[in-house]
């Protein structure tokens, strides 16, 4: 098979724990890029914390797209340009929030690439370490926020985070609903996840659906796992998702990433 889109996840697959592209993983990419395949990001990540990640790969260079929010924007690196956008309604946001309160939970959404929030928390902390930006703490979530955004985060103590899903999944079932970490739950509109934005951009780009490697280690990967024609975990994968892909490879500090390229694109 010859393989024509690799789609990586970013936090605990192609990135290391101290958020760096390894030296091998960057090399292999740009050799995959140089034979014609696309590579793609796919994140959870707002879009402007891949961007500079996008550009030291060359994906502006090479004429390719990052999706981000979970599915919820495509855009291609080199200008910006947006080929997709998928947004909550406020009114959704607001139900969001009331059932963040009810269940004592943060939540966080993006505003003007901002995060906006009404509290402080340990979890709040890590996104903003992860992401970069600029952490709005206000008043009043529901005054502040009174347009559409792309995503809302729960964000809580893992144990009690799993519990919540399962909730929210039977509570607001006209959302999409995924867990990016341990301690983030993430709500996004209907039909939003990294598998229907994959497979819209790859329809774009005349790219069959066997033609597309995945790769991806927690459970917002699983649906684009499941989609590409070859699905792979990192073996730092969310242990009940082991079972959920064709291939595990080396973990996201042991260069899995490179692992895969090796083997079913640069051989």
């Amino acid at each position: 098979m010859q393989y024509k889109m690799l789609v990586l996840d970013m936090d605990d697959t192609l990135l290391t724990d101290d958020h760096r592209i390894s030296d091998l993983n960057k090399k292999v990419i740009l050799e995959a890029q140089a034979k014609g395949v696309y590579v793609i990001l796919a994140s959870g990540r707002p879009t402007i914390a891949m961007t500079a990640y996008a550009k030291e790969l060359e994906l502006d260079l090479n004429d390719s797209y990052i999706i981000s929010f979970n599915g919820a924007i495509i855009s291609r690196v080199k200008d910006d340009l947006v080929l997709f956008e998928q947004k909550l309604t406020v009114e959704q946001i607001h139900a969001l929030y009331d059932y963040s309160v009810k269940m004592k939970t943060d939540i966080i959404t993006y505003l003007d690439d901002e995060i906006i929030s009404q509290t402080d928390s340990e979890y709040i902390e890590v996104e903003k370490e992860i992401t970069g930006m600029v952490h709005r703490k206000v008043s009043d979530f529901k005054s502040y926020v009174d347009r559409p955004a792309v995503k809302c985060i729960l964000l809580e103590k893992p144990e009690y985070l799993k519990t919540v899903e399962n909730d929210l999944i039977e509570e607001m079932p006209h959302l999409s609903i995924s867990m990016s970490k341990p301690f983030f739950l993430e709500a996004a509109q209907q039909g939003i996840d990294k598998a229907a934005s994959l497979k819209y951009l790859a329809d774009k780009l005349g790219i069959q659906q066997s033609e597309i490697i995945a790769v991806g280690n927690a459970g917002n990967d699983l649906t684009m796992i499941e989609y590409a024609g070859l699905g792979v975990w990192v073996d730092n994968v969310t242990p009940e998702l082991r079972d959920k892909a064709d291939l595990i490879v080396a973990s996201n500090n042991n260069d899995g990433v490179a692992e895969v390229v090796q083997r079913y694109i640069l051989n």
